[in-house]
């Protein structure tokens, strides 16, 4: 825990950018009646039957330092698709950064043996010598800012909504990430390890 607080107490450092790094289902679902539009004095309308249309995945990565994020539609979340994310990374959005620390949860496919998985080893290892992860403690996943980053999508633009396809799924958080990143917006994270030791006392050891 205190490791990922920690990092978060860091000055930014461009040559060791601080990433949050998570993934979300979403269910697609496609009307089956058109809906009413908005008239005067009365709402749109919808109705309550939908079609569902398979799954999608979201990536997203984000740099609270920065205020900035990336968010990726895919087919599936696999340990393959967690290792493309990872290369993307460190050769598209940061090839001069030293070195990338990315804070992530503990799903199976977080780990360096995903990138084994998808690449030649001389290539996951020439990767994962830029790549430094740091692993939020079970069922403490809210220490990833990323997550309320997640939340803020959710609210802003998925929603209730019915979103019946990739395409369209991609071109919607497409738009929100773009206004997000023109404004720079970030998240404005308060918990420290000092905060941690105060009110978490029952996670640490007790002294003999």
């Amino acid at each position: 825990m205190e490791d990922v607080l920690d990092l978060y107490e860091e000055p930014y450092d461009p040559n060791k950018p601080l990433i949050c790094f998570d993934e979300m289902p979403y269910q697609m679902v496609a009307e089956k009646r058109t809906p009413f539009p908005t008239k005067p004095d009365q709402p749109a309308r919808y109705d309550y039957e939908y079609e569902r249309r398979g799954m999608a995945n979201l990536f997203i990565i984000f740099e609270p330092k920065k205020g900035w994020r990336r968010v990726d539609v895919t087919e599936q979340r696999t340990a393959l698709d967690f290792a493309h994310q990872m290369r993307a990374l460190a050769e598209e959005y940061y090839p001069q950064a030293e070195k990338i620390r990315v804070v992530l949860d503990n799903l199976n496919t977080h780990t360096p043996a995903s990138l084994y998985k998808a690449f030649e080893a001389q290539e996951a290892r020439r990767l994962l010598r830029r790549l430094e992860f740091h692993h939020t403690p079970k069922h403490a996943s809210w220490l990833n800012q990323v997550e309320i980053e997640l939340s803020v999508l959710i609210g802003q633009c998925l929603g209730e909504r019915r979103i019946p396809d990739e395409e369209t799924l991609g071109r919607e958080v497409g738009a929100w990430e773009r206004e997000r990143n023109e404004r720079g917006a970030t998240v404005e994270w308060r918990f420290t390890a000092s905060d941690a030791r105060e009110k978490l006392v029952r996670l640490y050891p007790a002294r003999p």
